[in-house]
């Protein structure tokens, strides 16, 4: 096979990046040709994500790309984070600037929806974790509000839809990101015409729904001029990014759980069909979309945003300390000296996250940590103590023992919180790939090309490509009486 070149564009929360993929002999190689901040802009209380700024950043990411292969490119998708939306009016004009999951308009949306529809029937019809920014939320606190956004609306389009729109000109869901949202039927590619009824939201806004690997269609002549792409299909690979890193766990066959690590912590299982059970619903699990017809059945839990917020806010206190350092500091700091819960409503979006662990621990009446080593150590004790309870879930829900947790994306790296994470489940762990979104993102675009037939196809190249670091349970000493004290916390 000739080498085949497909360019990836991941947005996450926090900054976006292209990346090429280079597919030859059944090996992947990628390259970052362009990174770019994601700000997001409060205007009149309210976030905004700024969709002019980060499509004239796709736009730079195609001109380098455009440069670098030649003009020609077999391919080019699109992956962002779930729930988020912009509404395209009836000249197909973006209206507004889409809202940030974090925004406060949803604030006790969910408890004036269940008043609506019970929380269990919603379960049941969506199979959707309950948390506050998911897209139904959103939505409904549009119509509560009377936003004239929704009367001028003729279309819906998730984040990565919009960007495939500014590219085609064609204003298609993909399955995998509308699966996010809490408006598809439990397992199907169908919007639940029950559940907009009873919530009176604007059914004509929901679109048709296409599969991963699907060819969108091919790029408007004016981007293409722009860009200097002679040739590129716009392909739907799993367009929600955990979507593509679970298409690319390097597993073989077996009983394996996957965690995708970054901002948020997404821990979970591959499955054939949704779980809609009581205990799914109580354990607050979610189904989501995955690739090949599978189910992705996980929680969401917050991740490593809690450091994340601490370390800009040491930043701006005069402070740059790097994530090594900070992690040598943990590995000095005292074990166990203090929990919490990572998905504590108080980590959300707080002023000042040391300020909302310090707030926490007291009222917990709980040793809180006073030194950045203390607070680090904290929050990655905390996460995986978090991990051991969320897996210990699935294996009662789906009667069925884990043998091996993968862990993928950015947080693969922090080799302190893998030996946490191996060390208090007693199982083990395979860190990697890092960029296990971006080829999970271009090996999914090489499948919708025809290069690729399967899933297995793709996880045996992610496999034959890239470095994967095992770590076995070494210390278990202190974590039985830390999960605990972890559990009386959740």
């Amino acid at each position: 096979m000739p080498e085949k070149k497909f360019l990836a564009f991941d947005f996450g929360a926090e900054s976006g990046r292209a990346m090429l993929g280079l597919l030859r002999e059944g090996r992947l190689e990628l390259r970052e040709l362009h990174r770019f901040d994601n700000p997001v802009t409060e205007v009149l209380g309210h976030l905004h994500w700024d969709m002019l700024y980060l499509f004239r950043q796709l736009k730079q990411g195609l001109a380098i790309a455009a440069v670098e292969c030649g003009g020609e490119l077999d391919g080019i998708g699109v992956d962002t984070w779930g729930v988020d939306f912009g509404l395209m009016g009836r000249n197909g004009e973006l209206l507004g600037q889409p809202y940030m999951y974090r925004d406060g308009m949803t604030e006790g949306a969910m408890e004036e929806v269940f008043r609506l529809i019970p929380k269990e029937e919603m379960f049941r019809l969506t199979g959707n974790q309950f948390m506050r920014l998911n897209t139904v939320f959103q939505l409904f606190s549009l119509v509560r509000s009377g936003s004239p956004l929704l009367e001028a609306a003729d279309r819906l389009l998730f984040m990565p839809d919009l960007f495939n729109y500014f590219l085609t000109g064609e204003q298609v869901s993909e399955y995998c990101i509308a699966s996010t949202s809490q408006l598809l039927e439990a397992g199907t590619d169908r919007w639940s015409r029950t559940l907009a009824e009873k919530l009176d939201l604007p059914f004509r806004i929901l679109g048709p729904v296409v599969q991963p690997g699907t060819r969108i269609g091919g790029l408007l002549p004016a981007v293409a001029a722009e860009t200097g792409l002679r040739r590129a299909a716009v392909l739907a690979p799993a367009c929600h990014d955990t979507a593509c890193a679970v298409a690319a766990v390097p597993a073989s066959p077996g009983s394996w759980a996957y965690i995708s690590s970054g901002t948020w912590s997404l821990i979970g299982v591959e499955l054939p069909e949704p779980i809609l059970t009581s205990e799914a619903l109580e354990a607050d699990f979610t189904n989501e979309g995955g690739v090949e017809g599978s189910i992705r059945f996980l929680h969401i839990s917050m991740g490593l945003w809690l450091l994340q917020c601490c370390r800009q806010e040491w930043e701006k206190g005069g402070s740059v300390p790097a994530y090594e350092e900070l992690i040598a500091e943990a590995e000095k700091s005292p074990p166990f000296r203090c929990l919490i819960d990572p998905d504590d409503p108080s980590f959300l979006n707080p002023e000042s996250m040391t300020g909302a662990i310090r707030a926490y621990c007291r009222d917990k009446e709980t040793s809180a940590p006073e030194t950045k080593g203390e607070t680090v150590r904290c929050i990655l004790e905390s996460l995986a103590l978090k991990y051991r309870f969320v897996l210990e879930k699935i294996e009662a829900i789906q009667k069925k023992k884990i043998e091996v947790v993968h862990i993928l994306g950015g947080g693969s790296q922090n080799r302190l919180l893998n030996q946490f994470t191996a060390d208090v489940t007693r199982l083990p762990l395979v860190a990697g790939p890092v960029e296990a979104t971006a080829a999970g993102n271009i090996l999914m675009q090489a499948r919708a090309n025809g290069d690729l037939a399967t899933l297995a196809d793709i996880r045996t190249v992610v496999a034959g490509s890239f470095r994967l670091d095992r770590f076995e349970p070494k210390n278990r000493e202190g974590w039985d009486e830390a999960y605990e004290r972890a559990k009386e916390l959740y």
